[in-house]
């Protein structure tokens, strides 16, 4: 019942319901408003309205202000003269704010405030205001409307910056470097849907010639799922530190997920771990899109799931299961925003046709295949935005099975710093 309820609550916000038009009382029949509507305009210009809150107004101005000519100088105007110093600082003042947009929003940007210039400048040299000008009252809510149009720009631009700072620390956490041990080479890519995103990848040392290797996605996508992304790695590394594998690591991992979620979460997990030496693979897949095996000697295998989702049940079962990677073999795994990837038409990039380009494209390095393949969704979906991150790794076996080890870098559970591979 735990799980279907659990389903239930993740298909009803990410499904169609939620954008859904609630259904407020409809007018009586012969008027154009309801009392209804009447009393959402008297809120509108009530509700919350303080003489604080207005005040706030002239502190977001001046914040705003800051926040655009924070890194411009104007200690070289003071010997101009007034009439050709402050054309000067809003000309640059102008340039700060244009260039923090994309190229199509400067160009719209650099046309409107112009506009808006020549109109107060009409305005103050042959207009004469009065009540029943239409020009002045279309001028004055142009210039509010881009007030307040600068004071979003700020925040949205203060907001970008942080989570451009979030990126790099997300990005610093995962291995993105090739992890090499002897007969081993694992590589890695990833493309966010956003600024950050909510798929998880990690390689952990385990010791004794054996490597972890785990590829995950969060339910969701932006800031929200990039957190929980950083919990799921967090927990998973100190249960390894703590010296948990296999079927009891994807338990106690799933237990504590399960208490710190919100409802409305699940994590989907693929964990494995590989003997360098032997090829043996047991794995555990929770909820995963089946990862393909590549056979060096032709055709392919699913590694298909063996539990549900993680954070779904208070307690799951978590049985591993056994493969083997054959000197040559491949071992690729994904996340969905490959396979539910779309194009205009609302067709799906899908299993099949990433089937077939793993079969036309077996022979090139995992890293070449992997860019290719992500080229090759970005082709596919046209001028459509991808909706979900993107992640891709690949486990290659490259020794014989008798060829010794070598140098094996030390494990997680003596050293807990993150493995940047290589």
């Amino acid at each position: 019942m735990d799980l279907r309820l659990r389903l239930e609550e993740l298909a009803e916000q990410l499904g169609s319901g939620q954008g859904r038009a609630s259904k407020g009382p409809r007018p009586a029949p012969g008027r154009f408003w309801s009392d209804e509507d009447w009393r959402g305009l008297r809120e509108l210009f009530t509700r919350d309205v303080t003489g604080h809150g207005l005040r706030e107004f002239h502190y977001e101005t001046r914040d705003a202000y800051r926040f655009f000519v924070r890194e411009l100088d104007f200690a070289g105007l003071e010997t101009h003269p007034w009439y050709k110093r402050y054309p000067l600082m809003a000309w640059r003042i102008f340039l700060a704010m244009a260039y923090r947009l994309s190229p199509a929003r400067r160009i719209l940007f650099a046309v409107g405030v112009p506009l808006l210039a020549i109109g107060w400048l009409r305005e103050v040299l042959f207009g004469q205001w009065t009540l029943t000008d239409p020009f002045g009252w279309v001028l004055l809510g142009a210039t509010l409307l881009f007030v307040l149009l600068a004071m979003e720009l700020k925040d949205k631009l203060a907001l970008k910056g942080d989570l451009e700072v979030a990126r790099q620390i997300q990005f610093g956490l995962l291995p993105f470097e090739p992890y090499r041990m002897a007969g081993v080479t694992i590589e890695a890519a990833m493309r966010p849907a956003n600024t950050v995103g909510g798929d998880y990848f990690d390689i952990v040392d385990l010791g004794a010639g054996r490597i972890g290797v785990a590829l995950g996605d969060v339910a969701g996508k932006g800031m929200p799922a990039a957190l929980l992304m950083a919990l799921l790695q967090g927990s998973l590394r100190t249960l390894v530190t703590a010296g948990l594998r296999g079927g009891d690591l994807m338990e106690a991992l799933n237990a504590h997920l399960h208490a710190h979620l919100p409802r409305n979460r699940l994590v989907t997990l693929f964990y494995g771990e590989l003997d360098a030496a032997g090829g043996e693979l047991s794995y555990v897949n929770g909820g995963h899109n089946p990862p393909f095996l590549i056979r060096a000697a032709g055709g392919f295998e699913r590694l298909q799931p063996t539990a549900v989702a993680l954070g779904v049940l208070a307690v799951q079962r978590c049985t591993p299961v056994l493969a083997h990677l054959d000197p040559g073999d491949r071992l690729f795994l994904y996340t969905d925003g490959v396979t539910e990837a779309f194009d205009r038409a609302e067709t799906e990039y899908g299993e099949e046709r990433l089937r077939q380009f793993l079969a036309g494209h077996r022979s090139l390095p995992g890293a070449r295949l992997m860019e290719a393949l992500l080229s090759d969704v970005i082709v596919f979906c046209g001028s459509e935005r991808p909706r979900d991150d993107m992640t891709l790794m690949m486990v290659e076996r490259t020794a014989s099975p008798t060829d010794p080890i070598g140098d094996i870098p030390k494990p997680l559970a003596t050293s807990p710093s993150p493995v940047a591979g290589g």
